[in-house]
């Protein structure tokens, strides 16, 4: 059965929604607050009417990294979604979807602000596009007793390593300030292909997403001082070069410390990929030639991994850094690739 947000009963026609922020949604970005609200809506369609000017806050258009206020009134268009709502559900906008299963992950840091997890790969951080449930929905499962736990900042699905999430209001909005005000230190271990050139450090080109015609996001390069380019900074140290054995394709690799000092769609993926030293793995950006072989000898991922985050607490302001060791799979995946090394 089909219900239609806005109406009172199934099949009725639709109606335009308005939705007014609660104290605690406020601070949320426009497109993180539908997302959590429009459960089952696809999440290139809530970009779409978002940008289509179809959701207004307040009576005005509004772009997706909007932060919205307690009181704000937006307004959703007709939607048809394939769910049952219930009632609670139903009053708020939201529709129901399969329950997540609980789950807690493994716990890097927490306290009664927020805390740190050690995300695995092939998890989504939250329910969206294709996805019923993430991260965030399964600890809300599995700790019910907790009033408030938000997301503070996002990693892709197939990355993994350190995620925060808030668990006071206060917290969430202190620390969302750090990312945004790039106070932040977000340091990845990301695996490419050849030998990177050592004195190349800084990666500034610009970049631009668009979209492909089946709605995916992707982002490129553009050309310093083009208008639709926006600034993107990433900083590059070596930590190991790897000479391949007799017969590996790569011939060799390059295991990196990458900083990002603006936190760009893609950023990593497709600063490197621009260099012609792609992620090894990456699925969107990288050599597919290459990922099929790796593919062969155990890597079934991209080797990218939020490896270090630094920042400051949102209580006591204490200096806290974080560390996720590698994981398994990309351990074992070096220790398959390594006969031999060269000092970076």
């Amino acid at each position: 059965m089909k219900h239609i947000i806005g109406s009172k009963t199934p099949g009725r026609s639709a109606e335009v929604k308005t939705l007014v922020v609660d104290p605690e949604s406020a601070g949320q970005r426009l497109d993180n607050y539908l997302l959590r609200l429009l459960k089952g809506v696809p999440k290139t369609h809530i970009y779409r009417i978002i940008r289509s000017g179809e959701v207004r806050v307040n009576k005005g258009r509004s772009s997706a990294d909007k932060r919205i206020e307690a009181g704000d009134k937006v307004r959703v268009p007709p939607l048809r979604l394939p769910a049952r709502v219930n009632e609670k559900a139903e009053a708020m906008g939201r529709v129901s979807v399969p329950e997540a299963r609980a789950r807690e992950f493994s716990v890097l840091f927490e306290d009664e602000s927020f805390l740190a997890i050690d995300k695995p790969a092939g998890v989504a951080v939250h329910g969206g596009s294709g996805v019923s449930f993430g991260v965030i929905e399964q600890l809300r499962m599995a700790r019910p007793q907790a009033s408030f736990l938000e997301l503070v900042h996002r990693i892709d699905r197939e990355t993994s390593g350190v995620l925060l999430i808030a668990k006071k209001r206060s917290a969430l909005k202190n620390l969302q300030d750090q990312f945004r005000e790039r106070e932040t230190g977000k340091t990845y271990l990301a695996l490419v292909s050849g030998l990177w050139p050592v004195k190349l450090k800084v990666l500034d080109k610009p970049l631009n997403k668009y979209l492909l015609d089946d709605g995916e996001r992707r982002v490129r390069v553009l050309a310093r001082g083009d208008p639709e380019g926006m600034k993107s900074v990433t900083l590059v140290k070596v930590r190991e070069r790897i000479e391949a054995g007799p017969g590996d394709e790569a011939g060799a690799y390059s295991l990196l410390e990458v900083t990002i000092k603006t936190g760009r769609t893609h950023q990593i993926r497709v600063h490197l990929a621009a260099e012609g030293r792609p992620i090894v793995g990456d699925d969107k950006y990288g050599n597919f030639e290459l990922n099929r072989v790796v593919h062969k000898q155990g890597l079934k991922r991209m080797f990218l991994h939020a490896w270090r985050l630094q920042f400051k607490h949102p209580a006591t302001g204490e200096k806290i850094e974080l560390q996720s060791q590698l994981p398994a799979d990309l351990t074992q995946f070096l220790q398959k690739i390594t006969p031999s090394h060269v000092p970076a």
